[in-house]
């Protein structure tokens, strides 16, 4: 009985030890990027349904990336079509096709201001309650 045992700790032991969190970055890891391809990934996240009335259109996303996106990111941009959904207030989920803005940039005041603008006239324009943004550093090489 004890060999059984023994045995099933030891099988137990060696199937655990596959079971190990991924490392984390060391501290030489994130230092290996060299200062000029640190940047900044910022996705922001806009729904395109409206609160009353139709949805935006496909010409009206595309307006708003021409007219107030492109001229504040000229460098560059990336737009995915995506689908969302969350938890309304009333308790039910809610879901709709939404569109990811990626932009990549330096971590200045200057883009700082032209993401918040950029969210700001989305919510005003197309009567949004918010636009999420994600932010995380990158390391970039062209």
């Amino acid at each position: 009985m004890k060999t059984k045992m023994g045995c099933a700790a030891i099988a137990l032991a060696f199937a655990l030890a596959g079971c190990v969190a991924p490392a984390q970055k060391t501290t030489a890891d994130a230092q290996s990027c060299k200062a000029e391809n640190q940047m900044q990934q910022t996705t922001l996240y806009f729904g395109l349904n409206r609160p009353a009335g139709k949805d935006i259109t496909a010409q009206e996303w595309q307006q708003f990336v021409d007219r107030d996106v492109t001229p504040r990111f000229k460098d560059g941009l990336t737009v995915f079509d995506a689908r969302g959904q969350w938890l309304g207030n009333d308790g039910t989920v809610a879901r709709e096709q939404s569109k990811a803005l990626m932009l990549i940039h330096g971590k200045d005041a200057q883009s700082e201001t032209n993401i918040e603008a950029l969210r700001g006239i989305y919510k005003s324009r197309f009567a949004q309650e918010s636009v999420m943004r994600v932010d995380q550093p990158v390391c970039v090489q062209f």
